[in-house]
């Protein structure tokens, strides 16, 4: 019989983030079908009481913690330490953790240390015929394999946005402390602070319900002859910061703005959409002054509602692409949209 273990790192307000309670949801269905599999929650961070206690109603059959100031801040040697721990003590045969920047930097060298195998980048978890598999994405996201694996402890990292986040009722939680004790050497990086910007000024936003993306039409000329590139870069940012919505980039756009064009002065290979940049799973898309090519397109796979704005009323996303294509000026349409936003 299998024995579950879902590995979560605490968040620095003491609270389990959105991607470890789609993790924890989608271990808890895993261990459902596999017959009643035992699953297990192991936890690390400064106080771990708190987030086992929000997910107390999960029904894990033991509640695992690795808790201590070493423990607060990101750090290879220390979280690998604790999560190595947590995987022994739980004597878990298959592993589950959100795929955040913390556990993607650890884990891979986690599965060395015990001995076993990982796999990252996971986009759905099933246990078909009694036995665990994993679905990942290759060939630039082209193509859709399943995966199983006979060798143990499996480590699986799972992307987030993939599954329905975990909800139940908070309660009291006993967690039993794994000790670990870390050498001097172990505690030689230190984190000094954190760097960024203002919330007003953030452009990825990967909880937003609206992604909207900018092509390369906004930096052409327009139909009076000028190219209006800061008028463009002022109503998307307007429209960013009252909509609450995230930023993608069409890589036509993005190498522009790479190459030190004065094109949108805040657009970065990090908003690429498309089948060499990224992979969003936001509930809602809007794309504008972009035609719709395929490997643009790839990007938007998991995006539930998807819609665009162009001049060209044959462009790609005309095509089959988006749920609904406005035939219009963009620069028009997003001036009266900033007005109809800023009377609410």
């Amino acid at each position: 019989m299998e024995t579950l273990l879902f590995l979560a790192h605490v968040e620095s307000d003491g609270s389990l983030a959105t991607q470890a309670r789609e993790a924890l949801g989608a271990a808890r269905e895993m261990a459902d079908a596999l017959s009643g599999a035992p699953l297990h929650v192991g936890v690390v961070g400064r106080d771990v009481a708190a987030a086992a206690g929000s997910i107390a109603g999960c029904g894990a059959a033991r509640f695992l913690g690795v808790a201590g100031a070493d423990f607060s801040q990101p750090r290879y040697a220390s979280d690998a330490a604790a999560a190595e721990a947590l995987c022994k003590a739980a004597a878990a045969t298959v592993v589950i953790a959100p795929a955040t920047s913390r556990w993607c930097r650890v884990l891979p060298g986690v599965a060395q240390r015990v001995g076993g195998r990982v796999d990252t980048h996971v986009t759905g978890i099933s246990a078909d015929g009694g036995a665990p598999s994993v679905t990942r994405w290759y060939y630039r996201q082209r193509m859709e394999a399943t995966l199983t694996r006979a060798h143990r402890p499996w480590i699986i990292v799972l992307d987030p946005g993939c599954g329905a986040p975990w909800k139940g009722e908070a309660g009291a939680a006993t967690v039993e402390v794994v000790p670990v004790k870390l050498s001097e050497t172990c505690r030689r990086t230190t984190v000094t602070g954190v760097q960024a910007p203002p919330a007003d000024q953030q452009t990825i936003r990967p909880d937003a319900g609206l992604l909207f993306v900018a092509g390369a039409g906004w930096t052409k000329t327009q139909p009076d002859g000028k190219v209006h590139a800061a008028e463009a870069a002022e109503l998307i940012l307007e429209f960013l910061r009252k909509a609450q919505a995230s930023l993608g980039g069409s890589k036509s756009l993005v190498d522009l703005t790479g190459e030190g064009q004065a094109v949108l002065p805040f657009m970065t290979h990090l908003n690429q959409i498309g089948q060499t940049g990224a992979t969003p799973r936001h509930p809602k898309g809007l794309s504008a002054c972009c035609h719709g090519e395929e490997p643009h397109v790839v990007g938007w796979r998991f995006i539930s509602e998807r819609r665009a704005i162009n001049l060209d009323p044959n462009c790609g996303w005309a095509r089959g692409k988006a749920d609904v294509l406005y035939v219009a000026d963009a620069f028009a349409v997003l001036r009266r949209v900033n007005a109809l936003l800023g009377e609410k």
